[in-house]
């Protein structure tokens, strides 16, 4: 049988017909490959240091002095932050989100896990549109969910007062002093359980299939699965929801400021410590003591999530 020897083409012999060795290709340093990667980023850093490393820092400039129309602009150091911490409007609006984030925060994780493991079992059609309406929600801009759900509490045109109506009954009004922190509850509820459920559907399809078959030959039932394997498997997922929720509820605003208008001054200028330093810069000028507010208010979150990450990491988790 001949042998075919396949000859180099003419750019690569020279004069004499001898093949040239060929160059290895020319690859590129360490140090201008950083600079490709950092030109990559350099729009969403610019972004990032003009619209929160720049106001945070004027900020922190602000809350470290007084200004005051004898005195003018003085040197305070902490004394803004002393006065904070001994402030009872800020007091109180921390002990209110406190108070809060200890019922909304297990209820979504209830409300998430439940929604999780029954879409976990159910296929098809249903399943995409089930957890589409699930994460509907939270795809609404909060605002504008905060204003459909002002409409569906309204005492004069809401639909529980139209139905209220039709049975003769007084419907709660759910915006009122006394059951406005129930009515606020409803609405963060559902805003960010369908968040929270993608996070938990997204760590039980990564278990191996396999384990849930062994399961069953052990003779394990759909609820021992669930109880047994699903929810510790996925105990980093709520870990992670934790520490979400818990910054989210402690910077508790967008609900409460849109839904004050209506909530016959259920919401006070003092209701949440986010919306108190908002009413101290935007309508008493305090932009000092309101910066100094916000920033103790981020020391407290920044304590509480720490104090949950040792406390899970020393345990090892929340469910074992």
């Amino acid at each position: 049988m001949a042998v075919i020897r396949s000859t180099p083409p003419a750019a690569l012999r020279d004069s004499t017909g001898v093949p040239r060795a060929t160059a290895p290709p020319r690859r590129r340093s360490p140090a201008r490959r950083g600079a490709v990667g950092w030109l990559f980023i350099l729009p969403f850093l610019v972004v990032f240091a003009v619209f929160l490393v720049a106001p945070l820092l004027y900020a922190g400039y602000l809350s470290l002095y007084t200004k005051g129309l004898a005195t003018g602009t003085t040197f305070a150091g902490i004394d803004n932050y002393t006065r904070a911490f001994t402030d009872p409007s800020f007091l109180k609006g921390l002990w209110l989100v406190l108070r809060f984030s200890l019922v909304v925060i297990p209820l979504q994780m209830i409300v998430a896990l439940v929604a999780a493991l029954v879409l976990d079992e159910v296929t098809g059609r249903l399943a995409r549109f089930s957890r589409l309406m699930i994460f509907l929600p939270y795809a609404v801009p909060a605002v504008l969910g905060a204003l459909m759900w002002g409409f569906l509490y309204s005492p004069s045109f809401g639909p529980l007062e139209q139905i209220s109506s039709l049975f003769n009954v007084q419907a709660p009004f759910l915006l009122s002093q006394g059951n406005i922190f129930y009515g606020l509850l409803n609405v963060v509820t559902w805003q960010w359980s369908g968040y929270y459920m993608v996070i938990i559907y997204a760590a039980l399809k990564s278990i191996d299939s396999s384990i849930y078959e062994a399961a069953r030959i052990d003779g394990a039932s759909s609820r021992q699965i669930a109880l047994r394997i699903k929810v510790p498997m996925v105990s980093s997922a709520f870990v992670l929801i934790l520490v979400f929720s818990l910054i989210g509820t402690l910077q508790f605003f967008a609900e409460p400021q849109i839904l004050g208008p209506i909530a016959n001054g259920s919401v006070t200028p003092d209701y949440t410590p986010n919306i108190y330093a908002f009413n101290l810069a935007f309508a008493y000028a305090q932009f000092n003591y309101a910066s100094a507010i916000s920033f103790a208010l981020g020391f407290v979150v920044f304590l509480a999530v720490a104090i949950f990450m040792v406390a899970t990491r020393k345990r090892g988790s929340i469910f074992t």
